[in-house]
């Protein structure tokens, strides 16, 4: 099948098939600034081409894990690849353009689609045109997802763009709460669950695989201008910004709730959880090993010890199995 847009080269303003609003000078020098597949065409493309478009971008980022799991049901994969690819694009229309001002105007224009999809769910207004709005229509129609869950997402990549210290871990967890908790979410409606005891314990794993995310990252963010640390903290153990800037980890700078969760959902999806929490807790242990200097270099988990994460799951998995 030929690609949604041929040339991946072409800048989005400059193709007929991209749809350009009315303020649309600044909207092309911002999509510009990412993948000509990002852009939102005039047309619609088939649910074929959507879908497989979904498929292509999740199966090709880079993830401490994989999208979908050799655990998770096949019948939820498109499901999965449908969600990720809205979160994967939303995350870097406010992190991979590199102007506040534009990105502003991109979040915009990619939650009036989101509107427009929701609408025409509903049997009202015009249809959204990109392709990943085609393909999670059928999702969200299917397992009854809210709104909100996908525009809290856009809360935070918004708050990106103007907020870039938090003085208090209270206003950190503030964040995470529209940055990371929708997701975990998300990943509950597609397996059937939607009550709020479940969701509880789903947010505080996925709060704390953001941090751990953050304190990966201290470097990478701080070149966006962005410090995921309590500035009360640096404070209170002497940190000045400067020792970041330089990578320097001074001695100053060396500073399991959601658990249950993994025992209140179906098996196939418990793997998939228990895999995500491990991996997060792999990544605190790898910042451990570096005696918490995550600036000189970016700990990460290593192909190796992935594979025995998964081998680990897959035994418990074959264990649960021949005890039914």
């Amino acid at each position: 099948m030929a690609s949604l847009y041929p040339n991946e080269s072409a800048n989005p303003q400059t193709s007929p098939d991209v749809r350009v609003p009315a303020n649309g000078d600044a909207l092309a020098s911002a999509w510009a600034k990412l993948p000509a597949s990002y852009a939102i065409p005039a047309v619609a493309p088939t649910m074929e081409e959507a879908l497989l478009y979904c498929e292509r971008l999740a199966t090709s980022h880079y993830e401490n894990f994989g999208v979908v799991s050799w655990f998770l049901p096949k019948e939820l994969h498109q499901h999965f690849f449908n969600v990720y690819s809205y979160c994967r694009i939303s995350d870097d229309l406010g992190d991979e353009v590199g102007d506040p001002r534009l990105s502003l105007l991109l979040l915009d224009r990619w939650e009036q689609e989101l509107d427009a999809m929701y609408s025409s769910l509903e049997g009202r207004g015009e249809a959204p045109t990109h392709p990943v709005y085609v393909a999670l229509a059928g999702t969200v129609s299917k397992f009854g997802i809210p709104k909100h869950e996908f525009s809290d997402l856009l809360i935070a990549f918004r708050q990106d763009q103007t907020v870039g210290r938090y003085e208090t871990f209270e206003d950190l967890l503030g964040y995470c709460k529209n940055s990371a908790n929708p997701v975990g979410h998300l990943v509950l409606y597609l397996c059937g669950y939607s009550d709020a005891e479940r969701q509880l314990l789903s947010d505080y794993t996925c709060t704390a695989l953001q941090l751990a995310n953050f304190w990966q990252d201290v470097a990478v963010d701080w070149q966006k201008d962005r410090v995921y640390l309590p500035l009360e903290d640096l404070r209170r153990f002497k940190v000045r910004e400067e020792d970041i800037a330089e990578r320097r980890a001074s001695p100053e700078f060396r500073f399991e709730r959601g658990i249950p969760l993994i025992r209140q959902v179906k098996p196939s999806l418990a793997l998939d959880i228990e895999l995500f929490s491990r991996g997060g807790q792999e990544i605190l242990t790898a910042i451990e090993k570096q005696d918490y200097d995550v600036l000189s270099r970016r700990p990460t988990i290593s192909k190796l010890r992935k594979t025995g994460l998964l081998l680990r799951a897959l035994a418990a998995k074959l264990r649960a199995g021949a005890a039914q």
